[in-house]
């Protein structure tokens, strides 16, 4: 028999602890005994620990005189419920009715400021605390740096921290954390060696620390050391450790990882389950994320079947939309809208994430009927469109030849960042309309949106399409001396096919060489492709001893030079260079279509 729902669980105690703190109140009404406030306060703090906390509340409005005891229960009983709001206003009505608080009180408002980000008030708390006199204890003192940490005050966090005397792994754990989030490797590295005793959860944040800044090599050897000197795996350790593996593709570490969760039988934890599922989908092997999305991992014998249902829990709606998104990264979008299809019938959550994954996908594959039912899909749910999700609709629409309704998908969005900005640009630049991409540009730089080295692949495309060479050459310039950005060999290639397009090959032979950009196949093969459509077969054949140099057993170059021969009738040549292919093993692919 499956275990119970957590959720389930919890409600049940929930029940059980207001059943008996109700059954206490009955007993001291009774008895006469309520109108003792240590007697209130003991109920209180039994219906505090049930949800909702409407018994507790009205409870609290009943006891005539309440004391610092009776306020604090109230206090921490809203803290540990999530409603920080409902504490502060309490917590105001005990100041004006001259209650002062402790140690307790001020420890549980502390923690609602900083999910409120509420540093003002945190710092008037702080203060009081230091005018009261209250000892300033390793907790008290912990969710005082905790309220710096979450404001974005280090500063203070960093100088209460190094005043504290005796400092618990906690304080050690949230300080770590705080040079995690500025991004300062080395002093969280620092205070993590400088740490006497580590447990699971110092480790857990100083590895997932590395693996979120982009430090997974650092990580992994975190990783590695954890295991010889520290503390047992948890749960989260080994999500975070999957994740690790997934972020570089290290599938057999991936694999060792699994292997050892099923040995100590936590697989069906939901955390580490979307992990191993995206794990697998990263590392390209969906039959494994199949299995796992399954629960198959022990029973291979049951057919597979990716169009099963998902519960509605927040685990099963992650893990399905994690086997979409990977189905589509590895190339098979009819699976993927399959399952997608299925979690839309059962009414399961699809995150936005996903949704932007499908109508790229969509746009890849030409289908735009189905990105067209899926956009309704997204505007019948409600969900608000973000700028990535907005740019892959208006991919979509430009990938399949609908740029009235990209733009229009652009006009509509209320933010409208680089992003945006990016993928007009490039719309009207794939589809040859340069002088719009131009126009657009020119409306964003007025706008004060700074382009990045994307924007200006998209506006050079647009000036070699249209034969832009002036515009091109000086939006060229602009990148580097303006904006600072470093051409790469997209930007490179842009221009050679530029000067091209112009009939402009020799400028491009200058181009290449003062540039340094010899080394480049790309540049080379842009340049064999502007030979040929100006039929230039000296050139030609130049360039193409060029690229061989270069890449002596692709295809590309042969291929090029051979219908340059071929479309000015030198067939010998043609032949000469068929038979040079076949001597040195090199073979063309063949050609496919989605007919």
């Amino acid at each position: 028999m499956d275990d119970p729902h957590p959720q389930f669980l919890n409600s049940l105690a929930d029940l059980r602890n207001e059943f008996f703190a109700g059954i206490v109140h009955a007993e001291v009404i009774k008895n006469g005994s309520l109108h003792h406030l240590h007697v209130g306060s003991y109920i209180l703090s039994l219906y505090v620990k049930s949800l909702p906390l409407g018994h507790a509340q009205k409870l609290f409005d009943e006891i005539p005189q309440r004391d610092v005891r009776t306020w604090t229960i109230m206090i921490s009983g809203f803290a540990r419920n999530g409603s920080s709001r409902m504490a502060v206003d309490t917590f105001s009505k005990m100041l004006e009715q001259g209650v002062v608080p402790n140690g307790f009180t001020f420890s549980s408002i502390l923690k609602c400021c900083s999910s409120l980000n509420e540093l003002l008030m945190g710092k008037a708390i702080h203060g009081r605390i230091l005018r009261y006199g209250i000892d300033l204890d390793v907790a008290l003192s912990n969710s005082i740096i905790d309220l710096y940490v979450k404001c974005r005050v280090f500063d203070y966090a960093e100088g209460l921290f190094e005043s504290m005397d005796g400092k618990d792994t906690v304080s050690w754990n949230i300080m770590i954390g705080a040079y995690l989030q500025t991004r300062d490797m080395e002093k969280s590295l620092d205070l993590f060696r400088r740490l006497p005793f580590k447990d699971v959860a110092t480790w857990n944040t100083i590895i997932d620390g590395h693996v979120r800044n982009g430090f997974e090599r650092i990580a992994l050897d975190l990783l590695y050391e954890m295991v010889e000197i520290g503390p047992m795996f948890n749960e989260v350790t080994f999500s975070i450790a999957l994740v690790l593996a997934a972020s570089l593709s290290a599938l057999e570490l991936g694999r060792q990882i699994h292997g050892r969760i099923l040995r100590i039988g936590i697989n069906n934890d939901g955390f580490i389950r979307n992990s191993l599922i995206d794990l697998y989908c990263k590392c390209g092997q969906m039959e494994k994320a199949s299995a796992v999305f399954e629960n198959l991992a022990l029973d291979s014998t049951r057919t597979q079947n990716p169009n099963i249902y998902c519960n509605e829990s927040v685990a099963g709606s992650v893990s399905c939309s994690s086997m979409v998104t990977g189905y589509i990264q590895n190339g098979r979008l009819e699976v993927a809208l399959k399952l997608f299809n299925t979690m839309v019938y059962e009414r399961i959550k699809v995150d936005i994430f996903t949704l932007t994954s499908i109508i790229s996908a969509c746009g890849n594959a030409g289908l735009l009927g189905l990105g067209q039912q899926i956009h309704s899909h997204i505007l019948k749910i409600g969900h608000k469109a973000d700028a990535f999700m907005s740019s892959s609709m208006i991919d979509m629409y430009a990938k399949c030849a609908r740029l009235d309704d990209a733009w229009s998908i652009f006009r509509l969005t209320d933010v409208q960042n680089i992003v945006l900005w990016t993928s007009m640009i490039t719309s009207y630049a794939s589809h040859g309309q340069g002088n719009k991409a131009i126009w657009l540009f020119e409306l964003m730089l007025n706008e004060g949106i700074r382009p990045n080295e994307v924007t200006f692949v998209g506006v050079l495309a647009a000036c070699s399409h249209a034969g832009l060479l002036k515009e091109g050459c000086k939006y060229f310039m602009l990148m580097q001396e303006i904006y600072g950005i470093k051409p790469s060999v997209y930007h490179f290639t842009c221009m050679v096919d530029l000067f091209g397009r112009a009939g402009h090959l020799n400028m491009i032979k200058d181009f290449i060489y003062k540039n340094g950009i010899s080394h480049l196949s790309a540049v080379w093969k842009a340049f064999l492709s502007s030979c040929e459509i100006h039929k230039n077969i000296e050139m030609a054949r130049w360039v193409s001893e060029k690229l061989l140099e270069l890449e002596p057993f692709e295809s590309g170059p042969y291929i090029l030079l051979s219908n340059t021969c071929a479309t000015n009738h030198r067939w010998e040549e043609v032949a000469k260079l068929r038979a040079l292919m076949k001597q040195r093993g090199v073979r063309k692919n063949p050609g496919q279509s989605w007919i």
